[in-house]
């Protein structure tokens, strides 16, 4: 497949639109259940965002290595990867530090960070793996990450335990990384649970391959739903002994959520690339050509607009952002509804500054 895939564009920029729009509410007091994480078990549409883009790394490093080694050699390939690592690794630090980078406290894991390692280890398995050993490779995964965290007791809860505080994986981070997670004692992209998030990214690897197989559009695309509704029934079965949970990213979260990006990416290149209607999907293409930047510059513009300080009517201090969601939205719009309304915005401010990107033909590529 040489012609490039417009279908995983779309769905890489619907992912980082969605991305966007749960990391930017106008107030965290006021946002509809849908836009938040679960609690702790079970999940919510936000919960499909993160495991979904890193679903699409994996088809990514499918179709594009296959390219790469058709006209480079290993080495040049293992630079590339090693470059775009510690890149991605660097501005996920750069995000969590920006703009008093206190060394002391930072955050080292973060979104990019995981991004980077997960891109990494799967970008190795799959240089030097074929598609079956790839399989095994991410059964084994969620496997061995499933056995860990049930039949290894944890000091003061004893094994199994899946409690924020009880589990292994919060036990491991808070000892190699106290004081440098994003809560006190875990965190959500910690050590331990990367293991089952490359599983989720070789899936996307696997996906890739049904994707160059060959075969008609049309069968890839119906394949691509039977083996996403058989993930996703296999993921809530799974779920049952191992719940489904986005902050522990269990071995039941990665198999639902692949089988849902399967599902998605299943509709969008049945519509896309099969139907040829691809009109619609223009401005989440245009999101999807300059993701990892758009990314990061809305998450440095969250930051600005946090730091920034205006006095409110009763004399107190507000960041601007507060500001902009009581004075613009909340004047005329219910609370929770100026909240969606603030990130609403914010998803459009963004897709006009990647418009320009776009006619320009200027593509960040990380």
């Amino acid at each position: 497949m040489n012609k490039r895939l417009v279908s995983l564009d779309a769905f890489r920029g619907i992912t980082i639109a969605g991305m966007i729009l749960v990391n930017n509410p106008g107030s965290w007091s006021n946002v509809y259940p849908p836009l938040l994480h679960a609690e702790w078990h079970g999940w919510t549409p936000t919960d499909l965002i993160f495991p979904f883009f890193l679903f699409i790394v994996g088809v990514a490093i499918t179709l594009s290595f296959q390219k790469q080694l058709s006209s480079h050699d290993k080495k040049y390939v293992y630079l590339k990867i090693l470059r775009r690592t510690l890149i991605l690794f660097a501005l996920g630090l750069f995000l969590a530090g920006f703009p008093y980078f206190n060394l002391s406290k930072i955050r080292i894991p973060g979104v990019l960070q995981r991004i980077a390692l997960v891109y990494f280890f799967t970008s190795v398995i799959t240089l030097n793996t074929r598609i079956k050993a790839q399989a095994w490779i991410t059964a084994g995964l969620l496997i061995l990450y499933w056995g860990l965290m049930k039949l290894i007791p944890v000091p003061g809860y004893g094994a199994g335990d899946l409690s924020v505080e009880g589990n292994l994986a919060a036990f491991i981070d808070n000892s190699l990384l106290h004081g440098h997670m994003w809560r006190e004692t875990w965190d959500p992209e910690g050590l331990l649970s990367t293991i089952p998030a490359i599983a989720t990214a070789l899936s996307g690897v696997l996906s890739g391959h049904l994707l160059n197989s060959g075969k008609e559009r049309m069968e890839i695309a119906c394949w691509m739903f039977v083996i996403g509704w058989m993930a996703i029934v296999v993921g809530l079965f799974w779920g049952i002994v191992f719940p489904i949970n986005k902050g522990l990213w269990t071995s039941s979260y990665v198999v639902f959520t692949s089988g849902a990006a399967l599902q998605f990416l299943g509709f969008c290149y049945w519509l896309i690339d099969v139907k040829g209607w691809q009109k619609w999907s223009l401005p989440a293409v245009i999101y999807g050509m300059n993701a990892i930047i758009v990314f990061v510059l809305s998450g440095l513009l969250a930051k600005i607009m946090f730091l920034i300080k205006l006095d409110a009517a009763d004399g107190s201090q507000i960041s601007l952002k507060t500001w902009i969601d009581q004075q613009i939205f909340e004047s005329w719009l219910s609370p929770v509804n100026a909240s969606l309304a603030f990130a609403v915005v914010n998803i459009l401010f963004w897709l006009g500054m990647m418009v320009i990107l776009y006619k320009k033909q200027i593509f960040i590529k990380i």
